[in-house]
């Protein structure tokens, strides 16, 4: 075989859906067989779905997972080679991938590296394996690798090339976004495949899973380290790729480095397996153009990746319809144009819960977004509930001023209505929320935290307004109006009130933020770095005060490389206070 084609079916499996995940792979399977494909590759756990977490703790999740591999390998002929990863158990229990050809699993292979940062917790579930593995399709050499094993120069990719001779390497992955992280893997995988000249085949899972999305961009790349195939990013795709083998070979033989560390790594050969398989090509067959899908820019890029995440995890959870508080502003604006590219206009539904303080064109910028949208739209005022709330505190408040008490019983009356419409109605409440105002506790508990699903939890405020740029850019007409980007951020719960009347302005506090919550920069080295150093401590000191807020809120999909919830994880009762330390 001077040629093998190869499938990459990027699935979007869910989790504990080991019904639904085995059927999805069948069917992904027979399509590969309608391509005269040789190798069809799925995801890291894709029986499963991934992270499965606790339920891996039941050993019936454990079983049923391994009845669907059984079951899948009887759809499978001499001609085609499935590579499906899986739990295996043997004493233990092992993050796996089956090698299934001639209506059996014929090979296993289980992941040598388990990552534990991060969102990654494998530490707390698997063993880790210790043996590479290398399959024979005829004179093809394929070896088999998971996620983290392809992320490590030394690890059983280099094993399976080098002792093993494979010319191919597979790695199947659950490899989560954010943003602009297809550019750094694309670097990786490409120095893997030069360095161990072998063909490398990366396939990535696609779909949104609580907070974590996986962008599929499923790749394949040759052992020069040239892309030769790419899947679409952020939705399913079986992308079928034909790799030449005939140049491996001759690169090999005329590679002294190589013939070194064979010696070097001899001794490693124990932790080889090499399994010839009964697989029997096909006949000569069509040629095709291997596909190259074009990678999206950075804004569009986070769209596509909310959008998918909303989309996921309501349909995922058994919800069809969402509502959100339309205030007239600039989050919850971009939270329903993400939910009806998500769900559909259909499925949207926007309330205008105007109070004292909500100015008249506030409640027009909710109704024109809601009419260029297409959504239902309703209008439900609060002045009658707050009024009624004053008058019940008024014997013991006293004559005390007003103050941040009345502006959060604003808040928690519109969460209140929109817990009750979620109630009545069954519909999801998504929260609008942005990751500048939850990094600062810059808002109220109970209020406009309350809901099912936080859209824009880990976007900044700054970025917020690129998105919302991207969404009039896309529809080619202005579905936010111009007015929302012009006017100046405010909750209005107060008369003439501003988020700059607390907060730094949002291109300041956004530099701070990243440097303090996602690189872990200490005050002083934040100061270091030009920025004023009254401003800096009063950011950290909100921060750091607000940790038991963030553990109340809702989940929302991660597009940082550092998201508030598994990603960083600081404990609530903490006395380490950087703002409180003088130079």
């Amino acid at each position: 075989m001077n040629k093998v084609r190869l499938a990459l079916a990027q699935i979007n499996a869910t989790v504990g859906d080991i019904e639904g995940n085995k059927n999805k792979i069948i069917e992904y399977i027979n399509k590969a067989l309608e391509n005269d494909v040789d190798i069809v590759i799925f995801p890291e756990l894709s029986i499963t779905g991934y992270p499965p977490e606790d339920l891996l703790f039941k050993s019936h999740f454990v079983r049923k997972n391994k009845e669907a591999i059984e079951e899948i390998a009887r759809h499978v002929p001499k001609s085609l080679v499935v590579v499906v990863g899986f739990v295996d158990e043997e004493g233990d229990i092992f993050n796996a991938a089956a090698v299934i050809n001639d209506g059996k699993v014929q090979a296993k292979y289980r992941k040598n590296y388990l990552p534990n940062y991060g969102v990654f917790d494998e530490m707390r579930y698997f063993q880790k394996g210790t043996k590479a593995l290398v399959v024979l399709l005829e004179d093809v050499r394929v070896g088999i690798t998971i996620c983290e094993d392809i992320w490590y120069p030394g690890g059983p990719a280099r094993l399976e090339s080098l002792l093993g001779d494979a010319q191919l390497i597979v790695n199947l992955s659950a490899s989560p976004y954010y943003v602009e992280k297809i550019a750094w893997r694309e670097r990786m995988l490409s120095v893997r495949a030069n360095d161990n000249i072998a063909t490398v085949a990366y396939v990535n899972c696609v779909g949104g899973q609580d907070e974590l999305i996986f962008d599929g961009a499923s790749l394949v790349v040759n052992e020069k380290g040239e892309i030769i195939g790419r899947a679409k990013q952020f939705e399913e795709d079986l992308l079928i790729v034909d790799v030449d083998l005939i140049d491996i070979d001759k690169t090999c033989v005329k590679d002294p480095r190589r013939r070194q560390d064979k010696q070097i790594m001899d001794e490693e050969r124990k932790n080889l397996e090499i399994v010839k398989l009964p697989f029997e090509s096909k006949p000569k067959r069509t040629k095709i153009t291997n596909r190259v899908e074009k990678t999206l820019p950075k804004v569009a890029e986070v769209y596509n990746a909310l959008v998918l995440a909303t989309r996921d995890y309501i349909r995922k959870n058994g919800m069809k319809k969402a509502v959100i508080g339309l205030s007239g502003g600039m989050d919850s604006t971009l939270v329903a144009c993400i939910a009806v590219d998500a769900l559909g206009a259909e499925n949207v539904v926007g309330v205008s819960m105007p109070g004292p303080f909500s100015s008249e064109h506030s409640k027009e910028d909710a109704k024109i977004l809601a009419e260029n949208l297409g959504i239902k739209f309703l209008t439900i005022p609060i002045m009658e509930a707050y009024n009624s709330f004053l008058n019940m505190f008024k014997p013991v408040f006293e004559d005390r001023p007003f103050d941040i008490t009345e502006e959060n019983l604003q808040a928690r009356i519109r969460g209140v209505i929109l817990m009750a419409l979620s109630n009545k109605f069954g519909w999801i409440v998504l929260t609008t929320g942005n990751k500048s105002e939850i990094s600062t506790g810059y808002s109220t508990l109970y209020g406009d935290t309350a809901g099912g699903y936080a859209v824009i939890k880990d976007v900044y405020k700054t970025f917020v307004y690129e998105l919302a740029e991207y969404v009039n850019q896309k529809y080619g007409r202005e579905i936010i109006p111009r007015r929302v980007f012009e006017k100046a951020p405010s909750a209005e719960l107060r008369e003439n009130q501003t988020d700059q009347d607390k907060l730094p302005p949002y291109e300041i506090l956004d530099e701070i933020l990243k440097l303090y919550v996602e690189e872990d920069y200490s005050v002083s080295d934040i100061v270091e770095r030009g920025f004023d150093e009254e401003t800096v401590k009063k950011v950290a000191w909100m921060v750091d005060i607000n940790e038991y807020k963030r553990r109340q809120m809702p989940p929302g999909p991660k597009i940082t490389h550092r998201a508030f919830g598994k990603d960083r994880r600081l404990p609530i009762t903490n006395a380490f206070k950087e703002w409180l330390e003088k130079k």
